[in-house]
């Protein structure tokens, strides 16, 4: 059975090593908040480093998930000091459980106070698209084909929520898929 691959891609405000009250809640509240998504039905996996975070996203050992990369348009640093980019890869059983686990309680709670982190962008911030079960993306998938969709529009092959496909490259309407509820949790 398919499964849902989502890469987000985000360049922050400051860098990540940037000590500065708003860096640190970011990266406090991302901790929270992977956590609680990791626990979400239909939550399959994440990209995580495969020995623990020590150096830059750039330098880490992501094991199957492959070497990491980033869109064309990221400019800033990419040592520990200067690295300031947030950015997820992950696999969910569907669209719908993916979408509540992304747009109710804390990660909703988060992206409604995104530009106090996140520089305002141009570029899409995520992008989905189906692998078989048997597939680990990897991080130049993820940049691959949010690249592709910057650059051609929802696709069967790069897609948002709200202009999603099924599976079977068929198009989907965001009230097949929207939130249950709309209280936040």
């Amino acid at each position: 059975m398919p499964q849902l691959a989502l890469y987000t891609f985000g360049v922050l405000k400051s860098p990540l090593a940037d000590p500065a009250p708003l860096t640190r809640e970011f990266y406090d509240i991302g901790e929270v908040i992977y956590r609680k998504i990791s626990q979400h039905p239909g939550y399959l996996a994440h990209a995580e480093a495969a020995y623990g975070d020590r150096g830059s996203h750039f330098d880490l050992d992501w094991g199957a998930w492959g070497e990491f990369a980033v869109p064309t348009w990221y400019d800033k640093g990419r040592t520990v000091e200067t690295t300031a980019l947030a950015a997820t890869l992950s696999l969910w059983t569907d669209l719908r459980p993916a979408f509540d686990a992304i747009y109710t309680g804390l990660h909703r709670e988060a992206l409604n106070r995104r530009y106090d982190w996140f520089e305002r962008a141009e570029h899409p911030g995520h992008v989905s698209w189906w692998v078989s079960d048997d597939v680990i993306p990897t991080w130049q998938d993820g940049v691959s084909r949010l690249e592709h969709l910057h650059d051609h529009g929802s696709a069967p092959h790069a897609f948002t929520f709200h202009q999603s496909f099924a599976p079977d490259g068929t198009p989907t309407r965001i009230k097949d898929i929207g939130p249950k509820s709309d209280q936040v949790h």
